[in-house]
Formats: structure tokens, sequence, C-alpha cells
């Protein structure tokens, strides 16, 4: 096994802790990539368990709204990320909420663009700086950040996941990992594949032009 000598150190950051401030700064960053990295006008954080008694202690609050406006890490601006926020006219709202049996260190991020999209998602800091999302606009997921992802929402039906890989294969895009999951048979389902190389644009275009794929959605890494 590969360890990296940031598995053990910790991440390069701004703030006291890795989990409520790195890690924070992270799940931030995936709504950032997940909402396209465009204009965020209102954002909302439910934070659960640790998150919630840490929020401005450890700079987990900074460290959030730092992520969700781009910032890496290691950005000294992320001191002043609550300051930023409302200059750039981002309304931001923090409030205390149990979200079950998940991790400690647990939020859900509702955010809305300036275009009037509405992103949802739930991601932990699991130690170290590192963080896992569990769930993105409704629908389970697993994912990282260390590796480019895909996830699509579509119906349940033979050769979807297999039309999926085609197409990424066509773009020579090579399949790190892939989870699927899906509310019953014959219903709706998620399929999440995270690759070694950036995927496309076009590839996105051509699954949606598929009319049993509801919805797809581009994640840049992140960790």
């Amino acid at each position: 096994m590969n360890i990296s000598m940031f598995d053990i150190l910790g991440p390069v950051m701004i703030g006291p802790s890795s989990s409520h401030t790195a890690g924070a700064q992270r799940i931030g960053k995936a709504m950032y990539m997940i909402s396209g990295k465009e204009e965020i006008a209102k954002v909302d954080f439910y934070l659960h368990g640790s998150f919630s008694h840490t929020l401005s202690g450890h700079g987990t609050d900074r460290a959030l709204v730092a992520g969700l406006m781009g910032m890496d890490a290691s950005d000294a601006r992320i001191r002043n990320s609550l300051q930023i926020a409302k200059e750039r006219g981002i309304e931001v709202s923090f409030q205390p909420e149990d979200l079950g049996d998940v991790h400690p260190n647990t939020v859900k991020v509702i955010a809305t663009t300036k275009s009037g999209k509405t992103y949802s998602m739930i991601g932990s800091s699991v130690g170290g700086g590192e963080v896992e999302i569990v769930e993105i606009n409704g629908t389970k997921a697993k994912s990282s950040g260390k590796f480019p992802t895909i996830i699509v929402t579509h119906i349940d039906r033979l050769g979807v996941i297999s039309k999926i890989s085609s197409i990424l294969a066509h773009y020579e895009v090579n399949i790190v990992t892939m989870s699927n999951s899906r509310e019953k048979k014959g219903s709706t389902a998620t399929t999440m594949i995270e690759t070694d190389h950036e995927i496309p644009l076009s590839v996105k275009e051509e699954l949606e032009e598929l009319d049993y794929i509801h919805q797809v959605v581009l994640v840049e890494k992140f960790a």
C-alpha cells in the first residue's frame, strides 16, 4: 500500500484542525464543483454532531464558505471568507441539524446560484483533511474528491451502465471505481464513476441526449 507523507502529517492548510478546517474547506469545495463553479447567491449549512460545536472556534464556518467560493485549504483569505462572501452578496446561514446515522463531522449544504439553480450535498470530514461526499442532489453518493467523478441519474434498465461505460471509453476516459444504487427495480438509479482523467463536457452532453438519463453531474477532483 502506498502512503503519502500528507496522509501522516495532514494537508497544508490555514486553520487549527484538519477535520474541522481542512475537511470543511474540501466539503465546501465539493459544492463549488457540483454547482458548476457558478456564483452563489444563497447557501444554507446544516451542521451535524461536532461540526455544530466547532463552528467558529475551529474556523469550520470560514472554511466551508471559503471552499464554496473555490478557495484551497492553504489560501490565506480563508480567515476573511465570511466578509468576502458578504461583499460578493452571498447570503450565508448556519444551523445545527440531526442528519441521522452519519459521521459526527457531517454537513448538509443547500446552495442556490445567481442563475436560480439549487444544488444539495451531504459531506463528512473523516479525519486528516479527508472527506467523503455521501449524497448529491438527493441521491446517494460515495466520493473522496481524489478523482474526477461523473454522477448519472437514470432509469434502472438493462444496458444503461454499459452505455455510460462505452461513452467514457470512446473518449478514452479510464474508470477507477464505479458504484450503482437504485430506489427499486425499474425506477430511478444513480451510477457514480471516478476516473483517472478529467471528463470532457462532451461526455455529459452526449449522455443528456439519451431519453433514459435524468441528470448528469461532473465533479472535478477537489482533494
